[in-house]
Parts: structure tokens; sequence; C-alpha cells
């Protein structure tokens, strides 16, 4: 079986569309999923929908988007408090995006502190958004690592090789997604080469980046199939194999996702 995680599935919010969806990636595979929160508000409604189905987890938090929608951000113990709930199995998405000009960079830094020490509040992984932002993004992690210990996944890796040797370093853990599999994808292709094989995982971060042959289509979670096949080959390894891999990394990282 594999385990997309990381998709938003808050997004498909026509009647009756997550159980399609859902039932959609279960043929195709995908046995488990975990919806995104990106908000806070987002972060209590996709509750809902982790609660309705038996194969879908969540996680919690504030993406650095949003970091200043609403001020002074959001205290970690409020996400810590989101995090009792019993299919709640990590922080996130929070990190830093200085592609886009949402929120300006303080403000994104303290989201993702406040993000970082939920985590390390309630002892669940936080996942990691990084877009442009490389240096402080490692900068961020030691300093906080410093104050104790907490576990990160970089999700949707894009980001340089320097990150990941630096995440690698200390101890993270990277998901792959449909970027794996386009033509301009040869960086990260080389970075799923040599990550270490017990630290990687597969998502869709759906509806977005649909991986090829569905490129330019609206992603959905059933579509990690392809993601997962793109990785087995750069590994070089059989799609058994990889599923197996990926799904026994999964329950090592997010250790409450237990049916």
């Amino acid at each position: 079986m594999l385990v997309d995680s990381h998709c938003h599935l808050d997004y498909f919010n026509k009647p009756g569309e997550q159980a399609e969806i859902i039932a959609r990636a279960v043929e195709a595979g995908v046995q488990e999923m975990v919806t995104i929160g990106v908000t806070l508000k987002q972060s209590q409604e996709i509750l809902s929908i982790a609660a309705q189905f038996e194969n879908v987890w969540a996680c919690v938090g504030v993406h650095p988007n949003h970091a200043a929608d609403v001020l002074p951000v959001v205290e970690p113990e409020v996400l810590a408090k989101l995090a009792e709930h019993p299919k709640v199995v990590g922080i996130g998405e929070s990190g830093l995006d200085y592609f886009y000009d949402n929120a300006p960079k303080d403000v994104q830094e303290q989201n993702f502190r406040a993000n970082i020490r939920a985590a390390r509040l309630v002892g669940l992984p936080i996942c990691i958004h990084a877009r442009d932002a490389d240096a402080d993004i490692a900068r961020i992690l030691r300093e906080e690592r410093a104050g104790g210990h907490f576990e990160f996944l970089l999700h949707c890796f894009s980001s340089s090789r320097q990150l990941a040797e630096d995440a690698m370093e200390m101890g993270g853990y990277f998901s792959f997604s449909g970027i794996l599999t386009f033509p301009k994808g040869e960086t990260v292709r080389e970075v799923a080469a040599i990550v270490p094989e017990d630290r990687i995982l597969v998502e869709t971060d759906s509806p977005y980046l649909a991986p090829v042959p569905h490129r330019g289509q609206r992603n959905e979670p059933a579509y990690t199939a392809h993601t997962a096949a793109k990785l087995a080959e750069v590994r070089g390894l059989s799609s058994d194999a990889l599923a197996e891999l990926t799904t026994r990394n999964f329950r090592t990282l997010f250790k409450k996702a237990v049916r």
C-alpha cells in the first residue's frame, strides 16, 4: 500500500466529492492520506474530514503565506490543543515562502517558530513548506533544535541540495511530489537518489502539482502512485519495495497514525 503524506482534501468541496476522491485513491493502492491545514480556521475544519473517513489523518498548522492573516501569530499552545484530536498526527504545514510576498519575513519566522514549538509540545513531527528560503529554514531548524528535539519533514521537496544536506545532518525526512516526474525536476531527482532510504515519503500536495502523465490537470491522492513509480525508478527499487519502504517510514515519523 501507499500513503499520500500530504494533500488538501478540504479543497475538494463539492457534495460527495471527498468520498469519491478517497475511493479512487484506495482503488489506485493509496490506502491512507494526510489532509493538511494551512490556516487556523482550516485546521479546525479539516478535523471533521479526518473524523469522517477512517483512512484519513490530519496535520494542523499555519502556512507561511497565511502567517500575517491573523496577528499576533498563532500561539503554540493553540495548535497543541488542536493536536489532541486522535486523528491529528502532525503539525503544519508551516515554514517560509520568499517566492510570494504574502507575509513579511519576520512574521513568517515568528509563525514558523510557533509551529515548531507546538510540534515540540505535543511530540509530533512538523511538516515544512520551504520555498526560496533555504538558508533561513536551515538556520531556524538548528536554532530551534538547540531548544529541544523535534522531528521534521520537508514536504514536496524542491529546494537546493544544500538544504537537503543540512536536513540530512539534522535527521530530517523528505517527501517527494509530482515534481519528481517533471522534465525540469532533475535536481529533485538527484536529491531523491541520495537521501537515506529510511527518510523518504511520497505525497501529492493535491490538488496541486499533478505528476506526469496528469500534469496540468487537477491532482488527487490516487496519483501518488505515479510519483511512487518514478521514485522507485530513481532509487532502483521495485514498486512493491518502494511502497513498503515509504509506508514504513510514514509510520515511523507519524507515530499516531495507527489504525
